[in-house]
Parts: structure tokens; sequence; C-alpha cells
């Protein structure tokens, strides 16, 4: 267990490179665990425990411990100064940060010093909620971010991903490895709920047998798209067929 820290911030962005120049490609939210592998000047080359995925860091505030009890359960939960207060912060915990209840007052929780959630907006550590129609919704709208993991941005991939993470069971980052995870077809003559359709460097879930959900960088956002309709919009646009559907 040594060398294992936990995010401290709202979320660490994650780059390819030691510079913040570099492209973003993924996010640590509050409360995952990293291992440090080296320090260049202001930025840590890090490995996440979740998913073992590799980049750089700005140098920022993490815990050496922490009792993770909970995780936030909404898309964004704003963070008080104190309890009882009308107006919170300027920031907010993303969905799926994981904290450690320290007091509760009324509604409110206690993650740190001077900094509280409301507890209506977290659900225990160990609670599963399979229901990822729910949650997948939960980013409607949500602007489409190269790297993203939370409601300032998110990509098709960790659209995907969040809803294995907030359940605590692994998933890959990237398309080109979570399209490896399972085994699947290529065609499939009637698409239902439940069914995960990758293109190269795309993915999208199905809702039902009529609509699915993704982070579609063409529209700059997440949002609700017709299946057949779509399929032949990323062919035609991006030249890209399907290359596996796989379940959820």
């Amino acid at each position: 267990m040594k060398n294992r820290y936990f995010c401290r911030s709202p979320y660490f962005n994650v780059y390819e490179a030691a510079t913040t120049k570099s492209n973003l490609s993924s996010q640590i939210l509050y409360g995952e665990k990293f291992q440090i592998i080296q320090k260049k000047k202001n930025f840590l080359k890090v490995k996440t425990i979740y998913d073992r995925y590799v980049g750089f860091i700005k140098v920022g505030k993490f815990y050496k411990k922490m009792n993770q009890t909970h995780k936030v359960s909404v898309l964004k939960s704003k963070i008080y100064s104190k309890p009882f207060s009308r107006f919170g912060t300027k920031k907010f915990l993303p969905f799926s940060s994981k904290i450690e209840f320290l007091e509760k007052k009324n509604n409110f929780v206690k993650f740190e010093r001077n900094k509280w959630v409301r507890f209506n907006e977290l659900e225990s550590i160990k609670k599963r909620n399979i229901d990822f129609v729910k949650i997948l919704k939960l980013f409607l709208g949500c602007k489409y971010k190269w790297g993203g993991k939370s409601f300032d941005g998110i990509d098709c991939s960790a659209l995907l991903q969040i809803f294995y993470q907030f359940n605590n069971k692994f998933f890959p980052r990237d398309t080109v490895d979570q399209v490896r995870i399972k085994k699947g077809v290529i065609k499939k003559k009637v698409l239902k709920k439940g069914d995960i359709i990758f293109w190269k460097g795309h993915v999208a879930i199905c809702l039902n047998s009529n609509n699915l959900i993704h982070a579609y960088g063409p529209r700059k956002k997440v949002l609700i798209m017709p299946i057949n309709r779509t399929i032949k919009l990323i062919e035609k646009t991006a030249n890209l067929k399907i290359i596996k559907i796989i379940s959820i």
C-alpha cells in the first residue's frame, strides 16, 4: 500500500506529457487512488489504481490516507464551507467522487475541514446501481471534452467507464481497450437496451431498441440520438463502420 495517494481536488487533469500544453488524456476524481511514478518539476507522473492509467498531473493536494465511506451519486455536488448555509462555494465534487464521512449535521456531511456536501447526494461506497440509463442520463447536455470524466466535460469512453467505476467494477479508460474487454458480434438485426456499439475511436450505449446515448464530438455534447440514423451518420461523415457490439 506504500506510495498510494488520494486525489484531494474535485479532479486532477491527466496530461500525456509534463505540460498543460499537452493533450488532456483523462481525469482523476476526488478520492480516487493513484501511484506516483516520477516527479518532473511541477508535474507528477502517475498511475491510477482503478484502471492503471498512466499520465502526468500538476503537483496538487492529495491525501496519504483516506477511509472512503461514501460516493457522490449526482452529476455534481456543491461544496459548502459550513452546514445549514443557503449558499455554497463555487466548487463541486463530480459524480463518483469518493469521500470520507467525518461528521453529519442535519442534511450536511463534513468530508474535510470547512467542506460539506448534502447527505442526500451521496450513496454508501459499497452500494451498486445497475440502472445504467439513469446514470448515463445524468450527463445529458454536458459538453464533449476529450479526456474529460466529469460535469465539466466528458468523452465517449469515459461516459461508459463512469458507470462501471461508480459500481466498483473495472473497465478500461479508452475505446481501444474497452472493445477488447468482452466477446461480442459485428452485426445484430435488432439492437436492444444495454448494447454497446463500438466504432474505431468511438462508443455509444443503447438506451432501448430505438435510441442511444453518447458523448458526440461533432455535436460537442452528450446527447440521445436514434440508433439507425446515428450509425448511418457516422459512416457517412467519418467513414466508420461498426467494429463490435457487446452488452453492458
